[in-house]
């Protein structure tokens, strides 16, 4: 039988050991943050059948999903990770306690022409609160600390939140009698960062028929910018004329109210009337947030508040606000940026034991008081040269690689030599082990992502 060559089908993403530890890190940044503010994890199956995947159906979405049969079964890869919590919480109703806080880091699949930095196998990394019949604006005013704590965690430094409400646009849009045409106009607008004002004017008036005087008051509008405060202010001159309007511009003032208290500083944060975010989906308050340095990667993380989470399950009430990451996007746009850090470690043990003796007995004591310890650790018993066991350990960047022969065993100590510097010492086990983990904890105190 010819061998087949062996292949990763395009847009998937497939990683090397020290890359995978770095994406590892991030995931583990991700979920200790989340936890931080009360998420519990959750998990649902990547194929579902593909009614309930496709209850709101129609468009991109299913041109782009992965869909195939099994026996009777219609069966579908998940999208995303909204629509299944959509189920998930309507299914589960009963056994949930509300507000229900949960973060989901997961694959997701769409079936889009693959290209760079574009890929059709990707991790999401999702956080959303759900209520029961309403939920408080002070949810939609955490979001931002969550997202700084987040990518403060992971590194960054250089970052802007950039938030707005979509009550404020629709209000707005009414003032201009626009209702009917929010929409369109909405995914004009959203294109002012690539085409700029004057292509943007020109479709709204040559494509969308709107009067000169209404595209320059529209664009009047979203080019209200400065700090926060000036910003509001500004907005204060259309109060009155719209309830809805009105309504987002107290939900705007909230948010930005409550920033300082839950750790936002100022300069991370912009009141940014041209984030519209989902068109139609959202109802509240968006956000979007961009790299400072590197504009040319687009929003990191975007989400927002939306009215009822599982219209299309069931007859109650889940009003929500969350966010999302497209994690493996991140990673890889991090990574040709050079931007992840590779100072930090990224072998799969800390310590590589080499035993000299043909009693084992010793160097497996000693492992295991390691592991003991939350030292991971790996024994190296091949029959290979000792030059081949240290090459083993440098090839991976095992940073310390401890020898057990007969004198050291007799002696009761351990030879431990760290890898990066070449110091050895002969010390008693717990010494041992207090120098590795001293020397591992300083090894780990540097940020996953260069800010």
């Amino acid at each position: 039988m010819a061998k087949q060559t062996p292949r990763t089908l395009s847009g998937f993403m497939e990683l090397l050991p020290a890359p995978q530890r770095q994406m590892e890190r991030i995931m583990e940044i991700l979920r200790e943050t989340y936890s931080l503010y009360g998420f519990t994890p959750l998990d649902t199956p990547v194929v579902e059948a593909s009614e309930v995947l496709l209850a709101k159906g129609g468009g991109e979405t299913e041109k782009q999903i992965y869909r195939f049969q099994k026996g009777d079964a219609d069966l579908s890869l998940r999208f995303d990770l909204t629509v299944p919590l959509a189920k998930y919480v309507a299914l589960h109703y009963n056994d949930l306690t509300f507000p229900f806080r949960r973060f989901q880091i997961g694959k997701v699949y769409r079936g889009e022409r693959a290209q760079r930095g574009r890929f059709r196998e990707f991790y999401q990394a999702d956080i959303d609160v759900i209520g029961d019949g309403k939920l408080s604006i002070l949810n939609e005013a955490e979001i931002p600390a969550i997202i700084y704590r987040t990518f403060s965690a992971l590194g960054l430094k250089r970052f802007l939140i950039r938030v707005n409400n979509r009550k404020i646009l629709n209000g707005f849009y009414a003032m201009l009698n626009l209702t009917e045409r929010a929409q369109d106009v909405m995914r004009t607008v959203d294109k002012l960062d690539k085409i700029g004002l004057e292509k943007v004017e020109a479709i709204l008036t040559r494509d969308l028929g709107l009067s000169r005087e209404q595209a320059r008051e529209i664009l009047s509008f979203i080019s209200i910018n400065g700090e926060n405060a000036a910003v509001l202010s500004q907005l204060e001159e259309y109060r009155g004329r719209n309830p809805l309007f009105d309504q987002g511009l107290e939900e705007l003032k909230t948010v930005v109210k409550h920033l300082g208290a839950f750790g936002v500083p100022a300069e991370s944060f912009a009141v940014d009337l041209t984030i519209a975010r989902g068109l139609d989906y959202y109802t509240g308050t968006v956000y979007e947030t961009v790299l400072l340095d590197h504009p040319e990667i687009g929003s990191v993380c975007s989400g927002g508040r939306y009215d009822n989470l599982a219209e299309y399950y069931t007859d109650k009430q889940l009003p929500g606000v969350g966010i999302s990451i497209g994690l493996t996007r991140l990673f890889y746009v991090l990574g040709e940026q050079g931007m992840l850090n590779p100072e930090l470690p990224t072998a799969p043990a800390d310590v590589l034991i080499l035993p000299m003796t043909e009693d084992l007995s010793a160097a497996i004591a000693f492992a295991t008081e390691l592991r003991d310890n939350g030292v991971r650790v790996q024994l190296h018993c091949e029959e290979k040269k000792f030059k081949q066991k240290i090459s083993y350990a440098d090839k991976l960047g095992i940073p310390y690689v401890v020898f057990l022969g007969e004198d050291e065993i007799s002696a009761g100590v351990a030879a431990c030599k760290d890898m990066q510097t070449g110091e050895q010492t002969k010390l008693d086990p717990k010494a041992t082990i207090y120098r590795i983990k001293a020397g591992l904890d300083a090894r780990n105190r540097g940020f996953v992502i260069k800010g």
